[in-house]
């Protein structure tokens, strides 16, 4: 099969544009940014940098199809349902750290206090109603979910000793975030061209587009009858490129900065890349992998670290990763005390069923050197120089 060929018929916007509207039953209205230009710029790199297979072709196909359906969807209930955007989304208690520094236990400790809304994976996978779906029931689309994750846990094992995926337990707006097309695309396939272009960009639309989809699974929670909650936990290390950003559309949200030493964290993040690379090609470089994402989390943390210096000290929380193993709950009341918030013993006997349920002790070690994806501890230790100087050769104090 020629590829190539292939890659081009699939990955053409204006052909993928008129799909979309086709499955929507005609929708046209794909609502506000630049996600034209986007997939314009993404498409190019895809059929000219990733030496996707037939297979990985496809399945970007309709992963981007999918987002363009969603996209879709969204604004025609928003335009029918103008409440949606009266939804109040301003004081988000965000999670935000290098991958592979306790952000998931700890977001998934506080999504079991009612009081927290989250997105379950299911939910930042399938954001939007299918057709004829009740809005009242997500059955479905909870389905399609489980039956999603358990063929990638078939095709991909190693991936629950990287992340603990689960369809229904809360997980990372990252996919929410993708629906922007302005997102890290090389999660998934070499796409340098497309990564700097995306360096380049105004990331606003990405913020004010996650904040309306938040607001769209708000209002189903509530269309649902659950429980309301007071705020939301979000975490996901992509904030670290647009902290400013965050906090212009977030006004009121506090940011818990989670930390580990890069020469653990790094690598660690590289195998979960390269493993999702290799859905999409036959057989991706892991060196490549290796060092396009440590210049990425180095000059992620660089940004962070210089947007906090002009911010004020209490909207940031220090969280390292060995307490968060360690003394779990010590640093739940950390986060408490700093989202004002009482730790109840409600939200306490939630928290220990979800640990008692989920203990990490029988999930498998994953395993990986640094010297496979192009690393050392050398060249990690002077790249996060001033990042190890300030977070992880001093202590952090979250009692």
């Amino acid at each position: 099969m020629n590829t190539a060929v292939d890659n081009q018929a699939v990955f053409d916007v204006e052909g993928l544009l008129a799909l979309a509207s086709e499955q929507s039953g005609g929708l046209t209205d794909f609502g506000p940014g630049n996600y034209r230009e986007a997939l314009g710029v993404l498409f190019d790199s895809l059929r000219r940098e990733a030496d996707l297979s037939a297979q990985g072709a496809q399945l970007l196909h309709g992963k981007l199809l999918a987002q363009l359906v969603n996209r879709l969807v969204i604004q025609d209930y928003c335009r029918r349902h103008p409440e949606i955007l009266e939804e109040r989304i301003d004081d988000p208690l965000v999670i935000v750290g290098l991958p592979r520094t306790g952000t998931t236990l700890l977001q998934r400790m506080l999504a079991s206090d009612p009081r927290f809304h989250s997105a379950a994976w299911w939910e930042t996978r399938y954001p939007a109603p299918l057709p004829e779906e009740d809005v009242c029931d997500a059955s479905r689309r909870i389905g399609l979910a489980r039956d999603e994750v358990a063929q990638m846990i078939h095709f991909i094992p190693d991936i629950l000793s990287i992340h603990p995926l689960d369809a229904v337990q809360a997980d990372e707006e990252f996919m929410l975030m993708e629906h922007s097309f302005m997102c890290a695309m090389d999660s998934y396939a070499n796409v340098p061209a497309y990564t700097a272009w995306l360096a380049q960009q105004d990331q606003t639309p990405v913020y004010t587009y996650l904040k309306t989809m938040l607001q769209f699974l708000q209002w189903q929670k509530r269309q649902r009858g659950e429980p309301a909650a007071q705020r939301w936990v979000l975490k996901t290390p992509q904030h670290l490129h647009t902290l400013e950003i965050l906090f212009k559309v977030f006004p009121g949200a506090q940011v818990v900065l989670t930390h580990r030493d890069p020469a653990q964290t790094i690598p660690s993040m590289a195998s979960m890349a390269h493993t999702l690379w290799k859905l999409y090609a036959d057989a991706p470089d892991p060196v490549t992998v290796g060092r396009q994402w440590s210049a990425q989390m180095q000059r992620a943390m660089a940004h962070a670290m210089a947007v906090r210096e002009g911010m004020p000290a209490d909207l940031f929380l220090d969280i390292r990763f060995e307490d968060t193993v360690q003394d779990p709950f010590g640093v739940v009341r950390a986060v408490y005390r700093f989202a004002g918030m009482p730790l109840t013993e409600e939200a306490r006997a939630a928290m220990w069923a979800w640990m008692e349920d989920n203990p990490r002790n029988q999930r498998a070690s994953h395993a990986y050197t640094l010297d496979r994806f192009g690393l050392s501890q050398a060249q990690l230790e002077r790249d996060f120089a001033g990042y190890r100087a300030r977070h992880v050769l001093t202590d952090v104090c979250t009692k």
